[in-house]
């Protein structure tokens, strides 16, 4: 077997459920998808996964149950999949559990401050619907953060940006897959001390996003994408 970029790696922690084949699909190693265009089938087929991008949404009502370790475990797993520069794997996870996810509730609730800043932007309605879930991010039981370690070049600094946002998509759809539910954000630049203080990110390492998870207590509606999105040059 083969992990990244070719290197050899153990198998992943391989967790069934509602039927997805995600671990190492996002790489394109596993899954029978050629990143060349076409496809083959190696068990499960290509549009089980379009049916798991498809299917995710950002969920902000969750109801009280708790997500089990394992679980958390098997997504962490499908995100440490993803490319990145050189193979370094930039991210690191921080996942608060209990009084840690409590902590991390008030400091992400002293955002409703700055809310105001921008109901001319996203007006008043958007802006109550955001403080409500800011209050106590929906009920989440999970909050993570995903940490990096600071690099003074800005262009690896922007190649690590996206592979962190590359495992990041790979851990959603993993949620999915699971059964899941999760909202991405990135962390709230006036309260990011805080933030990172909370999940004990290190000296040296910046926040770069926040996960909350558990299990959806609201169904939203799909919105439309935007279509005019690509040019072909011949």
């Amino acid at each position: 077997r083969r992990g990244h970029c070719g290197e050899p790696r153990e198998a992943p922690l391989r967790v069934q459920s509602s039927g997805y084949r995600l671990c190492g699909v996002i790489a394109g190693v596993e899954s029978g998808i050629l990143l060349g265009g076409g496809s083959h089938r190696t068990g499960r087929s290509a549009m089980e996964l379009m049916d798991a991008i498809r299917a995710r949404r950002s969920i902000r009502v969750f109801d009280s149950r708790p997500v089990d370790r394992a679980l958390i475990d098997a997504l962490i797993d499908a995100a440490t999949y993803a490319p990145s520069r050189f193979n370094i794997q930039p991210w690191h996870f921080h996942v608060a559990l209990g009084d840690a996810r409590h902590r991390v509730g008030e400091v992400m609730a002293m955002t409703t401050a700055y809310l105001d800043e921008y109901i001319d932007t996203l007006g008043p309605e958007m802006v109550e619907h955001a403080a409500r879930f800011y209050a106590d991010l929906g009920g989440a039981p999970v909050a993570i953060g995903i940490s990096a370690k600071h690099v003074d070049d800005p262009t690896e600094w922007l190649d690590d940006t996206i592979a962190v946002g590359t495992a990041l998509q790979s851990f959603l759809l993993a949620a999915v897959e699971h059964g899941l539910a999760a909202c991405s954000l990135t962390a709230p630049h006036w309260i990011k001390d805080r933030l990172m203080e909370a999940f004990e990110i290190p000296e040296g390492s910046e926040i770069m996003a926040l996960i909350v998870l558990g299990y959806a207590d609201e169904v939203p509606q799909p919105k439309d994408r935007h279509t005019n999105v690509v040019t072909y040059l011949t």
